[in-house]
């Protein structure tokens, strides 16, 4: 059965974001809120974890993770960045955006687009996930919380608890959490591409 956290969304308890923490390094996962609904995370080189995260999303190996990081300078050491791509991610980090990025030699060959030797990657702005972030040291393995069959993705972490207590090792609640999704958009080419329309603005990218 899964553990269940209320954090405080503007003051999160340094005990239960360091528990947290604990559960990751274990090899966990957990199903945490972000600026753009909930989303299944765990610890990168963690096999099993992946697994599992696939298994309850139903998704193969043709969907990709993101990677989660603190800010840009994490980013920078996972993604190759030109100096037109970091004033576009600088300009709009943290926020509801993917961004998809050529992946440095750092990203694991399994977590990169196969064809394409890409990565997606999101800096959040949420007090919370980034207090996660900054407890683990490291970015999160992450996939929006979607589940097989459902038309939206799950918000309210009551629900999820009703329906992953068996299968996530942590809920974290937070009270209300926006719902929706990133917007993905591929930065790899001479001008951005719209992959998904989500919560993050079109218009700094002149989509």
């Amino acid at each position: 059965m899964s553990q269940y956290f209320n954090i405080h969304l503007d003051n999160p308890q340094a005990r239960l974001i360091g528990l947290t923490a604990d559960i990751l390094r274990d090899g966990g996962v957990i199903a945490y809120p972000t600026d753009s609904g909930y989303a299944l995370g765990c610890m990168i080189g963690n096999g099993d974890a992946q697994a599992r995260i696939r298994q309850i999303r139903g998704a193969d190996e043709r969907h990709l993770f993101s990677l989660v990081c603190r800010n840009l300078s994490e980013l920078g050491n996972y993604a190759i960045v030109s100096n037109s791509q970091f004033r576009l991610l600088k300009a709009n980090t943290p926020g509801a955006y993917t961004f998809i990025l050529n992946a440095t030699r750092e990203v694991p060959r399994k977590l990169q687009h196969p064809k394409r030797s890409t990565v997606g990657l999101r800096v959040p702005q949420h007090t919370v996930v980034q207090a996660i972030l900054e407890a683990i040291d490291a970015p999160l393995l992450s996939m929006t919380l979607y589940m097989p069959g459902d038309a939206a993705e799950l918000s309210e972490a009551w629900d999820i608890r009703d329906k992953l207590e068996h299968r996530v090792d942590l809920v974290i609640d937070v009270g209300h959490c926006v719902a929706g999704a990133t917007t993905v958009i591929n930065l790899t080419g001479d001008s951005p591409v719209l992959i998904r329309a989500g919560l993050g603005d079109l218009a700094p990218f002149g989509l």
